[in-house]
């Protein structure tokens, strides 16, 4: 009679990445932490698991929700104590953003920030009168002929914009 002897997960820095892959960004179901560069850092030392994340935004209202779903999925992997450190050093940046993550961004209408390096102010305010003209392309048809109709979204690190092109509204994820 032979026993039904499973395998264990292995717990080490690339099963912790590779699990933290299921953790979706709350604001933004179709990435998750890690395509979104939050995941600064993972430690593992025997059944003790350290992850540092830094959030897109200092005052991330998901950032509790964020940090219970990463203790949940960690602790599926069989670690007894899972840490979540929250870091804002280094900040967080759009340059951290994978390029898959910005075309799923892109195909459920949230343009994505350009990346930090080659970040350029993308507006230009006239100090006198109330006119904002923006660069944002639009996810949908790529044209530029978009307006921002608020600067206040569905969530703090967005922005609504409109398109004058195909007539579509879409939200943009605010560069840093």
């Amino acid at each position: 009679m032979s026993a039904d002897v499973s395998a264990a997960p292995t717990l080490d820095r690339q099963a912790v990445f590779e699990a933290l892959e299921d953790v979706k960004d709350p604001e933004i179901p179709v990435v998750s932490v890690v395509d979104l560069g939050i995941v600064q850092s993972v430690e593992v030392v025997g059944s003790h698991v350290r992850v540092t994340i830094t959030p897109t935004f200092s005052g991330c209202p998901a950032l509790d929700v964020m940090r219970a779903e990463i203790r949940e999925r960690i602790t599926l992997l069989g670690a007894d104590e899972v840490e979540v450190v929250v870091a804002l050093d280094p900040p967080w940046s759009s340059d951290r953003i994978k390029p898959e993550a910005r075309a799923r961004m892109a195909a459920i209408g949230i343009a994505p920030p350009p990346p930090a390096a080659r970040f350029q102010a993308d507006f230009d305010l006239e100090l006198l009168g109330t006119s904002i003209s923006m660069k944002n392309p639009c996810p949908f048809c790529g044209s530029e002929s978009t307006r921002l109709e608020s600067a206040f979204g569905p969530t703090i690190c967005r922005s609504l914009h409109y398109c004058e092109a195909c007539q579509q509204p879409f939200e943009r994820f605010k560069p840093l």
